[in-house]
């Protein structure tokens, strides 16, 4: 390998490890920061989704009454935890529901919930899910 292909090869992998970086610790925004979506959506406010989160809206069951006050704690196991996933997929997530497009043991019950989301609640509810610290676990500490 030539010094010119070595040098263009350690230049395209340290453009590749700073693509990962520039994120707050643990990938959560901080406490009533903004996050925007790659779902098209307005930025969502993390405070506003808390509240949102906790007390519902017109004809929309507060979440915490599913998923758990910081969405960790599912009444049933049919229903997920959301603290701690990505925003950009309860966003994507929230979309097909209303939508009518997303399937799954709880569609039903999920799209009677979120026919009347509007964008910025999508948006504020998937940031707020996404800055909580979460109970899931992968594969590497699954045991």
């Amino acid at each position: 390998m030539t010094k010119t292909s070595m040098t263009l090869l350690t230049l395209a992998c340290a453009l590749a490890l700073s693509a990962c970086g520039g994120k707050s610790e643990g990938g959560h925004a901080a406490a009533g920061e903004t996050k925007s979506s790659s779902a098209g959506l307005p930025d969502g406010n993390i405070e506003a989704g808390r509240e949102f989160a906790a007390k519902g809206g017109e004809g929309i069951a507060p979440c915490a009454s599913c998923h758990g006050a910081d969405g960790n704690a599912p009444i049933d196991g049919m229903y997920p935890k959301l603290g701690g996933q990505y925003a950009d997929y309860l966003a994507q997530a929230l979309q097909g529901y209303r939508g009518g497009t997303r399937a799954g043991a709880t569609a039903d019950v999920m799209a009677a919930q979120a026919k009347n989301l509007s964008d910025q609640q999508i948006a504020d509810l998937a940031a707020y899910y996404a800055s909580v610290p979460g109970s899931l676990r992968d594969l590497q500490n699954a045991n």
